[in-house]
């Protein structure tokens, strides 16, 4: 792809390969997949994938899932379930080149213009200008991440031993404070009757990237103690310590980022409380913005 011109919008490159990448996956996506997928089929330099914006988030992702925002206003993603990317019929049939997207764009930006001058308090589109702009998604996810990382390290070992409860764990243990020898937890996760394994957990607060070498470090502190690891952080993974979690021929680490784990919480339920909010369909409004 072209290098990615400084003041323009850059999720406006990344709304075709969003569609394409839904296609291939079969019609719909986790929204990590599909940053991965378009990361990974573009052959993005870490210069891309690798930068943060303010509040610690991943630059790249935020930007997809603005792509996805306007897609969604445009008719050509379904929303209606939470955590998933779903392409809609019209998105199916899509086929976005850069200058396609950009006039998605330009034309969201003229209805977001046109609602400012009718209503000052109006409810206008949210127009991305700076890269530490975030979605409305991510605003709640930050908000929830922002009391887990305010959280004294016991207390966040704590809750994430009760997350682990409320997902299926049995015998869930939270280890002494100064003694655990880089293991922060134990629990037993029942496969079925027969079989179950002997987990061992890892709960650090971070604010930005965890390495490769802590990854590293918890599974040498799995040895012998546990068949298989949970690396829970508040902050995000390297590619490298991704790898490093899924290397053949040692114990296996699930990896569990602060974007998975503000999930965890809300499947669970825990520490949140449902709330019915409506936002506006703008596509459905479309139609009558047509001058006749």
């Amino acid at each position: 792809m072209s290098k990615l011109k400084k003041g323009q919008a850059e999720f406006v490159h990344w709304m075709g390969p969003l569609l394409d990448c839904l296609r291939a996956l079969g019609g719909s996506a986790k929204p990590k997949e599909v940053s991965s997928w378009i990361a990974r089929e573009l052959q993005l330099p870490p210069e891309i994938t690798e930068a943060t914006i303010k509040s610690g988030a991943n630059r790249f992702h935020n930007q997809v899932q603005w792509a996805r925002q306007y897609l969604v206003w445009d008719g050509l993603l379904d929303d209606s379930k939470r955590g998933l990317w779903v392409l809609s019929p019209l998105g199916w049939k899509a086929h976005l080149d850069e200058d396609a997207a950009r006039t998605i764009f330009l034309g969201r930006v003229k209805i977001s213009q046109s609602l400012r001058k009718q209503d000052a308090a109006g409810d206008a589109l949210p127009i991305p200008e700076t890269t530490d702009a975030v979605t409305p998604e991510e605003s709640q996810e930050l908000d929830l991440l922002d009391i887990l990382k305010s959280l004294p390290p016991y207390g966040f070992e704590l809750i994430c031993g009760r997350l682990l409860r409320e997902h299926g764990f049995e015998d869930v243990e939270v280890t002494q404070r100064s003694r655990d020898g880089g293991i922060d937890g134990y629990g037993l996760l029942r496969l079925s009757p027969f079989v179950s394994l002997r987990v061992a957990f890892q709960a650090k607060r971070y604010k930005d990237v965890v390495s490769r070498s802590a990854v590293g470090e918890f599974r040498n502190a799995l040895l012998g103690r546990a068949e298989k690891g949970v690396f829970i952080t508040t902050g995000r993974f390297t590619n490298d310590a991704e790898s490093e979690a899924s290397r053949d021929g040692v114990v296996p680490i699930e990896l569990i980022d602060g974007e998975q784990l503000v999930e965890l919480f809300q499947d669970a339920g825990i520490g949140v409380k449902p709330k019915t909010i409506y936002e506006i369909d703008h596509a459905f409004f479309d139609e009558f913005r047509r001058e006749q």
